[in-house]
C-alpha cells in the first residue's frame, strides 16, 4: 500500500469540514469537498473564501495565496468524485450510524490504496473500521476547532490500524502545521475523556445551585486561566455534541461519573444548542 499522500476529500462541508479543507488547501494539498447539500456546499466555499481575504487583509499571506488556495478545493454533491483521493477525512455528525453508512460506501468507492480517517471525537475507531474491508487503513484524526487556529490533531489507532497507515496521517497533520498526539481508542480518547467530564461536572454545578453561569466561568478564566469558561465552551462546541459525546463515555465505560446531567439534556431537549442556533447557555 502506497502511503504517499497528495490529494485529500473531506467529507462534510460544516464547521469541521471547511476547516478542515482550508488548511489542507493551505497546505498544498488538492481537495475535495462533499456534502449532499449543495446549500451547505456554496456556504462554505464562500466562508472560506472569507477567511482567507481576512488573513490577507491582516498580512498573514499575500494575496496572490488566496486564489492559489481556492483554486486547490473542488466542492461536490457526488460522493463517486472522490474515488480517486488518497485520504478521505469524514466529518459528519457525531452519530455511530450515519458514520457507518458513509465508511462503508466511502470503502466501496475508493480506491485500494487509499486511507479512510474519522475526525469522530468520541467513537471507536475500531468500530467504525470494521465496517470496511480496510481496517488497516482506518484512523482517527481529530481536528480541533477551529481547525485554523488550534494546533492539535488527535491520532487515533484503531486495534487493526497500521503503523505505516498510522505514519501516513500523522505525516499528513504535520505537513498541515499540526501538532499530532496519539491516543487510545477508549471511548473521548484524550481530550473529550477529560474535557466533557469538566463541562459536564459544570452542569452539575449550575444544576445544583452552586453557582451561575457567567460565575462559573469567571472562576474558571480567572481561576485556572482557562481562554473560555465551561458554560462558553460547551456553547461553542454545540450542547447537543457534548451531550452526545458524554452518551459514549457513559454507555462505553459504564461508570456513573459519565452520566450526562439532567440540564444538559434538558437544554438539548428544548432545541438550545449552542452558537449554532443562538441559544445554548447563553443567547447570542
Amino acid at each position: 500500500m502506497s502511503t504517499s499522500i497528495e490529494s485529500i476529500a473531506v467529507i462534510g462541508s460544516g464547521q469541521m469540514g471547511r476547516g478542515i479543507a482550508q488548511v489542507a488547501a493551505m497546505s498544498d494539498y488538492s481537495v475535495k469537498v462533499y456534502d449532499i447539500d449543495k446549500k451547505a456546499l456554496d456556504f462554505a466555499k464562500d466562508f472560506i473564501q472569507k477567511q482567507l481575504e481576512k488573513g490577507a487583509s491582516k498580512g498573514k499571506w499575500e494575496e496572490s495565496f488566496v486564489q492559489k488556495s481556492m483554486d486547490k478545493i473542488e466542492f461536490s454533491a457526488q460522493i463517486d468524485d472522490l474515488k480517486d483521493c488518497d485520504l478521505v477525512v469524514e466529518a459528519a455528525t457525531e452519530n455511530k450510524g450515519i458514520k457507518f453508512e458513509i465508511f462503508k460506501e466511502l470503502d466501496r468507492i475508493l480506491k485500494p490504496s487509499a486511507i479512510l480517517a474519522s475526525n469522530t471525537s468520541s467513537i471507536s475507531i475500531t468500530e467504525i473500521a470494521a465496517v470496511t474491508k480496510r481496517p488497516t487503513q482506518v484512523a482517527g484524526m481529530h481536528f480541533m476547532n477551529p481547525v485554523p487556529v488550534m494546533k492539535l490533531v488527535e491520532g487515533i489507532k484503531g486495534l487493526e490500524t497500521t503503523d505505516e497507515t498510522f505514519e501516513a496521517v500523522k505525516a499528513c497533520a504535520e505537513k498541515m502545521g499540526k501538532v499530532f498526539i496519539k491516543a487510545s481508542d477508549y471511548p473521548g480518547f484524550a481530550v473529550n475523556r477529560v474535557l466533557m467530564p469538566m463541562i459536564n461536572e459544570a452542569c452539575y454545578a449550575l444544576f445544583e445551585g452552586v453557582a451561575s453561569v457567567s460565575d462559573i466561568d469567571s472562576a474558571m478564566k480567572l481561576g485556572c486561566n482557562q481562554p473560555m469558561g465551561p458554560f462558553e465552551l460547551a456553547d461553542f462546541i454545540g450542547l447537543d455534541t457534548c451531550l452526545a459525546i458524554m452518551e459514549v463515555l457513559h454507555d462505553g465505560l459504564g461508570d456513573t461519573k459519565y452520566r450526562p446531567c439532567p440540564l444538559l439534556k434538558q437544554y438539548v431537549s428544548a432545541g438550545r444548542l449552542g452558537r449554532k442556533n443562538k441559544r445554548g447557555f447563553y443567547e447570542y
